[in-house]
């Protein structure tokens, strides 16, 4: 009896497991899960920079109103603005993106080379056909700075902007205005998290030294053959240095992608 018992279950062992091998059988095979997406990140300005720029300046007209040693009134002429010189130095910034809108604030200090000699002609007052050759060398400040507001419109990887504020040197102040545009580029140069590259245009009106009877020397005029003489910028003439700069801007971001 034991014996046909334990046959019996034996067999019914058997035929529960062929039964699960079949119903395993029948069954689709499973494929592996798909590996996760990763979605790349998305670009924003938001975040600090600095960086550095480079560029060039020219003054806002070819003539200026002078006097000679106090003495003898009349205009410098300078051919074809080309008192401009080099200019170069560094910012530091911070932006912030709101949707496609972009706001911030930067300062920079500019090195600008306004020491040399210019060729210029001096006209003495009344007499027209009179010119007088020489080299004008001014006494402009060899920096300048500026702290402005930035505004503007990010399209992804491209920022249109506009900017103002505050200009000085080593002793005036004034005012700035002007704009441009940036590009992010595919890179993060020295650990930052972007690095961006623009082309920038300044107007820059910084106010002379005074307002007494008169605004203070503003260089020397060198006849041709002849010796330096002092120039005189008279009170009644607009007592604003203005002039224009163009210059290319490389920042390094660092923070939020």
């Amino acid at each position: 009896m034991r014996k046909c018992v334990i046959s019996l279950l034996a067999g019914v062992a058997g035929v529960t497991l062929a039964a699960a091998a079949a119903s395993a059988a029948d069954l689709p095979s499973q494929a592996p899960p798909p590996a996760p997406i990763i979605a790349a990140p998305i670009f924003t300005w938001t975040g600090f920079y600095a960086g550095v720029n480079a560029g060039w300046g020219w003054r806002d007209s070819n003539r200026q109103t002078v006097i000679l040693d106090g003495a003898v009134p009349g205009t410098l002429f300078f051919p074809d603005n080309g008192d401009g010189g080099f200019t170069g130095g560094g910012q530091i910034g911070y932006n912030y993106q709101i949707g496609s809108f972009v706001i911030g604030v930067e300062t920079d200090i500019q090195w600008a080379d306004t020491n040399q000699d210019e060729t210029v002609a001096f006209i003495p007052l009344g007499t027209p056909g009179t010119f007088v050759p020489g080299t004008f060398d001014n006494n402009l400040s060899d920096w300048f700075g500026t702290l402005r507001a930035r505004a503007g419109v990010a399209f992804d990887r491209v920022l249109i902007y506009a900017t103002g504020g505050l200009a000085y040197t080593d002793n005036n102040t004034g005012w700035v205005a002007g704009g441009g545009v940036e590009w992010a580029l595919p890179v993060n140069w020295f650990g930052s998290s972007a690095v961006t590259f623009g082309l920038e245009g300044l107007w820059i009106s910084v106010d002379s030294d005074d307002d007494n009877l008169f605004n203070g020397t503003v260089g020397t005029f060198t006849p041709v053959g002849g010796d330096p003489i002092a120039l005189i910028a008279p009170a009644t003439q607009n007592n604003e240095n203005e002039f224009f700069v163009a210059r290319a801007k490389l920042n390094f971001k660092f923070g939020t992608y």
